[in-house]
């Protein structure tokens, strides 16, 4: 079989690789170089760096035009295998393959269609996640399910934990499914399109706490938000990053939501919310190191009675 491969960030890395090792990978397409650091110089994709290193032929197109079909094209592909490569496929372009295209997608399809469905799946405090392999298809994330995978969640993950698990396990169910196409064994289920949900794009803005909120849903913003764009707050109309916490939901005091109601040695430093205590495990102020709650007391010992707010609140006592 062969397969080429579309994908630009390092989720998609353990994909290729398999693949590489599994089938005749005849090309890699990927992003073209983007700018990147202070200096703003080009640098090529992670996709691309790996493909380099292993011998592959690497397509970066703008777009996917009539000179990149006709590149692709003289590959002669049978398949498309795709993780998160960044740009929707036309039907020219899927034309081009044969045996059709596959995506791998972290979510339980169809819920979660879009960007960004691991965040969304721990803001909304699902009891469970997964990964889909599906056959691609016009419409964004709505083609017949090949394989999927479920996985319990205990309210304590991560995005950065649950996309590296999704990243290495969906690696290994795209590789199945592609046996499975090349043994004509593949089975596919179409969707429920009255149970599809979507996802947008995240943006630094969604981090900003709302101490309104339950210590439920601000401890999932926090775990949502790892690596990016963490949840935030600030503390002095200074921004103060929120990288560990703790729900107390069975506790409340008096305070407003938003007010540092004491510091625990054991527990960390207790934010009364609109429903419940936060214990904060975790912060880094601006510029600054990242410091559990402890060494943070250290520096800033005065905190009980603060208030932790908007940009524009009054944080002082």
């Amino acid at each position: 079989m062969r397969v080429l491969f579309a994908g630009t960030p390092s989720f998609a890395l353990p994909s290729l690789e398999k693949l590489a090792s599994c089938f005749d990978v005849v090309g890699v397409l990927t992003n073209p170089d983007a700018p990147a650091g202070r200096g703003r110089q080009l640098k090529p994709s992670p996709v691309k760096q790996k493909a380099l290193e292993l011998g592959l032929r690497v397509l970066t197109p703008f777009r996917l035009d009539a000179d990149a079909r006709t590149e692709v094209s003289a590959l002669k592909p049978d398949v498309l295998a795709v993780v998160a490569y960044g740009k929707i496929f036309g039907p020219k372009f899927l034309s081009l393959f044969p045996m059709g295209g596959v995506n791998v997608h972290p979510s339980l399809l169809p819920l979660y269609r879009g960007p960004a469905p691991i965040p969304f799946a721990i803001l909304n405090r699902d009891s469970e996640t997964g990964i889909t392999v599906q056959k691609l298809a016009l419409k964004m994330d709505s083609g017949d399910i090949i394989l999927q995978e479920k996985r319990k969640l205990d309210f304590t993950e991560t995005t950065a934990e649950l996309t590296e698990w999704a990243s290495f396990r969906g690696a290994e169910l795209l590789a199945d499914a592609l046996r499975l196409m090349e043994d004509g064994k593949a089975k596919s289920v179409a969707q429920d399109e009255s149970k599809a949900t979507y996802c947008r794009l995240l943006s630094k803005e969604d981090g900003l706490i709302d101490w309104n909120e339950s210590s439920l849903m601000i401890d999932a913003m926090v775990r949502a938000f790892i690596p990016w764009p963490r949840a935030y707050t600030f503390l002095d109309k200074e921004e103060l990053q929120i990288l560990e916490a703790r729900p107390l939901p069975e506790e409340d005091t008096d305070y407003e939501p938003g007010t540092i109601v004491g510091m625990d040695r054991k527990q960390g430093i207790l934010v009364q919310t609109g429903k419940g205590l936060l214990s904060l495990l975790k912060l880094q102020r601006r510029a600054k190191k990242p410091l559990v709650y402890k060494d943070f007391i250290n520096g800033m010992p005065d905190l009980t009675g603060k208030k932790l707010g908007g940009p524009d609140e009054t944080n002082n006592r």
